[in-house]
C-alpha cells in the first residue's frame, strides 16, 4: 500500500505540494491526475526517495522508501522512460537490472515476453527504440522483482492503440494479483478505464478524490477534471 500523509513541499518559497494526503490500497489502481505543474511528479519523487518532503510523510508498505530492504523486490518505478542508456539493448538493460536483484536470466526472458519486446526488438539498442518501446522497457524494468507496489508516471505516453490496450490489460492483471498501482496520466479516458480510485491535484493541493463511481455523478471524468482545475487556477489569480 501507498500512503501520503499531510505532505508539503516548498521550493524557494513556493509551495509545490500543500498538505497532500491519500492512500492506494492493495489490489487497486489509483489515477493521479492534474495539469502540468500541479505537483504529481514532485509527489512521486518524494514517494520513492528522490526528493525530500518539507513536511509530512510518504510511505510504501508502511515504510519510507529508503528504509525498505531490497526495494526492487517491493516497489517498481517508472518516472522517466527516456532515462535509459541509448547504447545498450533492451535485453542488456533488463539483464543488468536482474543481476542487481540477484535474479536468474530466465526472469529477463519472462519480462521481455510480458512487455512484448521479444525477438529482434530485445536485441536493438535503445537509441533505435520508439517512445512506446521505451515505455514497455521501462515497465518491464519496474516489474523485474515482482513488486507489490508500482509507481508509474505517464506509462501510456507514446503507446499506440494496441499498446494502450496491452497496458490496460496489464494493469488490470496486476491489481487482480494484489498489487498497489499509482498511475499518473494525461489520458483521462484511459485512466477512467483502469482506475478504481481517482485523485485530482491542482496547484499542489488535492482538489478531490474518491472512487470513479463516487466522482462521476452524471459527469465524465474529463468534465470533472476541467471544472476543478479551472476553479483552482481562478482561486490563485
Amino acid at each position: 500500500m501507498i500512503e501520503f500523509r499531510n505532505v508539503s513541499k516548498i521550493y524557494k518559497g513556493v509551495k509545490a505540494l500543500d498538505d497532500v494526503s491519500f492512500t492506494v490500497g492493495a489490489g487497486s489502481v489509483t489515477g493521479f491526475l492534474g495539469p502540468n505543474g500541479a505537483g504529481k511528479s514532485t509527489a512521486m519523487r518524494i514517494l520513492v526517495g528522490l526528493s525530500r518532503a518539507t513536511a509530512g510523510s510518504a510511505t510504501l508498505l508502511g515504510r519510507p522508501y529508503a528504509e525498505l530492504a531490497c526495494p526492487g523486490f517491493h516497489v517498481g518505478t517508472l518516472l522517466d522512460a527516456g532515462a535509459q542508456h541509448p547504447g545498450r539493448t533492451g535485453r542488456e538493460i533488463l539483464t543488468l537490472g536482474a543481476m542487481m536483484l540477484g535474479l536468474p536470466k530466465s526472469r529477463v526472458d519472462e519480462v521481455l515476453d510480458l512487455v512484448g519486446l521479444t525477438g529482434r526488438e530485445s536485441g536493438r539498442t535503445v537509441s533505435g527504440y520508439s517512445l512506446g518501446m521505451r515505455q514497455r522497457l521501462g515497465v518491464g524494468h519496474a516489474l523485474l522483482g515482482r513488486p507489490k507496489v508500482l509507481v508509474l508516471d505517464e506509462p501510456v505516453n507514446g503507446l499506440d492503440p494496441q499498446g494502450i490496450r496491452w497496458m490496460r490489460g496489464l494493469l488490470h492483471g496486476l491489481s487482480d494479483s494484489g498489487c498497489s498501482v499509482l498511475l499518473s496520466s494525461h489520458l483521462l479516458h484511459e485512466v477512467e478505464q483502469v482506475a478504481d480510485h481517482i485523485v485530482i491535484i491542482g496547484r499542489g493541493r488535492i482538489l478531490t478524490q474518491g472512487t470513479v463511481d463516487e466522482l462521476n455523478r452524471g459527469q465524465s471524468l474529463e468534465q470533472i477534471f476541467f471544472e476543478l482545475t479551472a476553479n483552482a487556477d481562478r482561486s490563485t489569480t
